[in-house]
């Protein structure tokens, strides 16, 4: 089936990749989804030897309260309880003061990230019962912490974000019993997140032990059978890679010696996954990617985030973001309350570019006027 071409309604951009800059013209159709942007770009894969170092939460705030675009600006951000940014063990005072910090610049907060991995208190989800505990530790600090922000009034919407905080090489040693031992643990943290009146959504990339593929991702799900409680965070860049079968050749979805010259193939593999993936999804990410993978510092290698604009990315945005954000009769699912930009692994000499945010919160813009509502 050949995907829908939806409509881009009144956003048009032209690109001057000479001088890196976007021009846009944009109204605003809808006010639905809200626009977030994520704050975890300034500490994931930096700080760390060899790596670039982290970027203040104050300068990534301020970053994106400077990009407008005909007084349109984002709505929220996305933030990662980990510090140099948002310690996991904030106390009430440090949120009113992480709360007015966000609202002075006109901003809500809206997903959580939980720091679920070993190197940040956590343990694996499929690993001893101590590590376990410890992955079930900071799923309950971060709801705790949700709660709390919901209680000052800064946060209305959202999920706290998990992934199963293991590698597919080490899962790939017993993929049954690890699957159900991950299932075991995230249905214990699904009953943490009722406690707290939260939702989790666990986040599909290529990285994570049993949710790196769009087959094992859903079986993950299905097998927790929690579905009003735990939900898919999809990512567009680390989903292109689903479609490639990267860490998982058996649910490759493009032919081999794919030519990306040929979109529709393109976009009826990514119809083909967005179908089984789609109702599952509680969180979503807006992202562009060249079809290959990077590392840096700490992370291990996933989905390369690009520049929406980057003349290497394989997919229009705006058109594959439908294949998410609208069901099968192209009516929009209304899943989600807001988009999130997720610029991951950028340099930090593109970070600080502000025109960087302005280019990018002009493709969000683009996505809501395509597909959002009212």
């Amino acid at each position: 089936m050949t995907a829908v071409n939806f409509e881009i309604g009144v956003f048009s951009a032209v690109v001057d990749r000479r001088y890196n800059k976007m021009e846009q013209v944009v109204s605003t159709k809808y006010q639905y989804p809200k626009v977030h942007n994520a704050m975890w770009p300034g500490l994931v894969g930096k700080g760390s030897p060899g790596a670039e170092p982290c970027i203040d939460l104050e300068t990534m705030l301020d970053l994106t309260a400077a990009a407008e675009i005909d007084g349109l600006r984002f709505d929220g951000v996305d933030i990662f309880l980990f510090e140099p940014h948002v310690s996991i063990d904030s106390t009430g005072d440090d949120l009113k003061r992480l709360a007015d910090r966000v609202a002075k610049r006109g901003f809500v907060i809206g997903s959580l990230v939980a720091p679920v991995w070993p190197p940040t208190g956590g343990g694996s989800a499929m690993g001893s019962a101590e590590e376990r505990k410890n992955f079930l530790t900071q799923v309950r600090k971060s709801c705790a912490i949700a709660g709390k922000l919901r209680d000052i009034g800064i946060r209305q919407y959202g999920i706290v974000r998990i992934d199963s905080a293991c590698s597919p090489s080490e899962w790939s040693k017993d993929p049954v019993g690890n699957t159900k031992r991950i299932a075991e643990t995230f249905r214990e943290a699904c009953a943490i997140a009722e406690s707290c009146g939260e939702r989790l959504a666990a986040e599909g990339e290529i990285c994570w032990g049993g949710m790196h593929s769009w087959k094992h991702m859903a079986e993950l799900l299905v097998l927790v059978n929690r579905p009003k409680t735990i939900g898919m965070q999809a990512d567009m860049a680390h989903t292109l890679l689903f479609t490639l079968g990267y860490n998982s050749p058996d649910d490759r979805i493009l032919p081999e010696g794919y030519d990306w010259s040929q979109k529709e193939i393109l976009y009826d593999a990514l119809a083909s996954m967005t179908r089984v993936l789609r109702p599952w999804v509680i969180d979503f990410h807006v992202a562009q990617n060249d079809a290959t993978v990077k590392g840096s510092g700490t992370h291990d290698k996933t989905g390369r985030h690009c520049l929406p604009d980057d003349p290497n990315g394989k997919m229009d945005v705006v058109r594959a973001a439908g294949l998410w954000m609208r069901d099968n009769n192209g009516s929009p699912t209304r899943a989600v309350q807001h988009i999130n930009w997720d610029g991951c692994m950028f340099p930090n000499e593109v970070m600080m570019n502000p025109q960087t945010w302005r280019n990018i919160l002009a493709t969000m813009l683009a996505v809501r006027n395509a597909h959002g509502w009212n």
